[in-house]
């Protein structure tokens, strides 16, 4: 076919995936030696692996309550959050010692990316030149912000699929619907990985279509295309559909509070805190250095674009967006586009101009008259960019150890704002006002299989005074408490208010005695309050399986039923 490079051989293949281990083992290297970065996210990242794989060891094989949470008051942290990261993470945490899954991870994702990018950038470029491009994109300098300043794995783990996904975009819109099931599953795969990065790959995909097909002035690529996408959500739908229903159900506008509105976030801002505008203006200091390399790359690149004139075209539009919507001009377009507030912040859109630099970069250099002097340059900058980022990065050793023993011990790491229950006010929440997990601790590293933390106290509320209270006369019994079931037995003489050591959420359902209870929610915490008789009573509490649930697993379960139809079909009708 015209335009494109010739089936490369095993040695391209297998030198692109040496190289790019090599480069990410360099970039994990500096945790043999000073301790895993702790970004802005990694307590939250790694207090969810810890809980998972905490609830793997209690039978529970799909999390949905994140039951260590606010102090022991869980969340419905698994609801909500995309489960590609925990669920890698948990695992990779289960069979290596804690300290060294950060790391694991990452060089996972950063390899993923590589191969990615050679997969994209191979069938348009020569050997070298793919294998350079897997390269860039591996390192590219957003991912090493991702790891050393933000530890937000999920994104990075999102971003190593996007070279993918327009990949397989380019195979929709060369052959149509053939490629509907990869461009599908590719999709499913970003938004079962990272819910923003997800935002930002789906708003590509429809702008990389919207290209293809004015470049063919042809719109019969919409059609499979649209398909792709609906089947792509679809596939997702077990994580999509439950998170935006039970939106409803938590305080999921404080995802939008605090500095984390995309106004707040273009490049360059300005705000009366000092320490947030320090981080923007260094990824808006990196962000103009990818923006001006990418775009003298692309000028360069376009001498030679009648090699690669479709995705010429189609990435540089990526790109121009990109950047457009990293500043302020693009203001309305934040407000107005479905969703798009929910990405927070602007420079988040590094991750496509990336794919966008990676390619152009080596597709320019090797036009180029002296490669090695561009080679060696790029390269010293990368290495620069690394080495600064390492010095200025966080580095602690301690904040895993910290957040085990918190969970081991049954005292519990902070929650999130945004997925606390509506009426809960979380800093009220007994435990609230104590240092967060990772502030302090010289709690010993522990093996790779933590124990079982010991079973969570239910306290006594006083019906009059509300206060917490231990009747000598009452008697309880806890028969089984794990995240999602809790079952114990109450003896009293006298009526009594039972304050659970879990928040109110409507999903759990309650039973005393066998018949269904309506519990009640304390004022200004939402703590889950059960008003008894006097007298014995069996009570059990179970997170039941919602209908937004159960409609998700059947979306999912009959657009993967779907997909498997079209893929093994031998040939589509003629009509298609």
């Amino acid at each position: 076919m015209p335009g494109f490079a010739p089936p490369r051989t095993l040695n391209s293949r297998l030198a692109a995936l040496l190289l790019v281990a090599a480069a990410a083992t360099a970039v994990v290297s500096p945790m043999f030696f000073l301790g895993n970065a702790s970004g802005h996210d990694f307590d939250f990242h790694l207090a969810s692996w810890l809980d998972v794989a905490g609830q793997w060891r209690e039978g529970i094989l799909y999390p949905r309550w994140a039951e260590w949470a606010n102090w022991g008051f869980g969340e419905p942290r698994f609801i909500f959050y995309p489960p590609a990261s925990w669920t890698l993470g948990a695992a990779l945490g289960s069979v290596l010692p804690w300290r060294m899954a950060p790391g694991a991870f990452i060089w996972l994702a950063l390899v993923l990316a590589g191969l990615a990018m050679w997969q994209l950038a191979r069938e348009w470029l020569p050997a070298p030149q793919a294998v350079a491009a897997a390269l860039i994109f591996a390192v590219n300098p957003y991912h090493l912000v991702v790891v050393y300043y933000r530890s937000d794995f999920a994104e990075l783990l999102a971003s190593a699929l996007l070279p993918l996904m327009i990949w397989a975009a380019l195979r929709v819109i060369r052959e149509g619907w053939p490629g509907v099931p990869l461009l599908a599953l590719l999709l499913a795969a970003i938004w079962l990985s990272n819910a923003p990065a997800a935002v930002i790959s789906t708003y590509s995909l429809a702008l990389l279509l919207a290209v293809g097909c004015i470049q063919r002035r042809s719109a019969r690529p919409l059609l499979p295309a649209g398909t792709a996408i609906v089947a792509g959500l679809g596939l997702a739908a077990f994580y999509i559909f439950p998170a935006a229903y039970e939106q409803r159900w938590v305080q999921i506008s404080e995802v939008l509070s605090q500095n984390l509105r995309p106004d707040q976030n273009f490049l360059f801002t300005h705000a009366n805190d000092p320490e947030f505008v320090l981080f923007n203006w260094k990824v808006s200091a990196i962000a103009l250095f990818v923006i001006l390399f990418a775009s003298i790359a692309a000028v360069f690149a376009a001498r030679h674009r009648r090699e690669f004139p479709e995705l010429w075209w189609m990435l540089l539009a990526l790109g121009t967006a990109s950047v457009l919507l990293m500043f302020p001009p693009a203001a309305l377009l934040w407000r107005y586009l479905p969703k798009l507030r929910f990405v927070q912040f602007p420079w988040r859109w590094l991750i496509p101009l990336d794919v966008v630099f990676a390619f152009f970069a080596p597709a320019a250099i090797g036009q180029a008259r002296r490669q090695w002097a561009w080679w060696l340059a790029l390269s010293l900058l990368t290495c620069a960019l690394a080495a600064a980022l390492v010095s200025d990065a966080w580095w602690d050793s301690e904040d895993i150890p910290v957040l085990a023993d918190a969970i081991h011990s049954g005292r519990g790491y902070e929650g999130t704002d945004e997925y606390a229950p509506l009426g809960c006010d979380r800093y009220k929440l007994p435990g609230g006002d104590q240092p967060s997990a990772g502030d302090s601790g010289d709690a010993p590293i522990p093996s790779s299989d933590v124990p079982a933390p010991p079973t969570p106290p239910i306290a006594q509320l006083d019906p009059q005074s509300r206060e917490v209270v231990p009747p000598a006369d009452v008697r309880l019994h806890i028969n089984d408490w794990t995240a999602e079931r809790k079952i114990f037995t109450e003896d009293s003489p006298r009526p009594i208010t039972l304050a659970l050591r879990l928040l109110n959420y409507p999903a759990w359902e309650t039973r005393v005695d066998g018949a269904s209870f309506q519990p009640a929610s304390q004022p200004g915490t939402a703590r889950l309050l059960l008003p008894l008789r006097s007298g014995s009573h069996r009570i059990e509490l179970r997170l039941r399986r919602t209908q937004d649930r159960t409609a998700g697993a059947a979306i999912s379960a009959l657009s993967a039923l779907a997909l498997l139809a079209l893929a093994t079909r031998r040939r589509l009708p003629h009509q298609l």
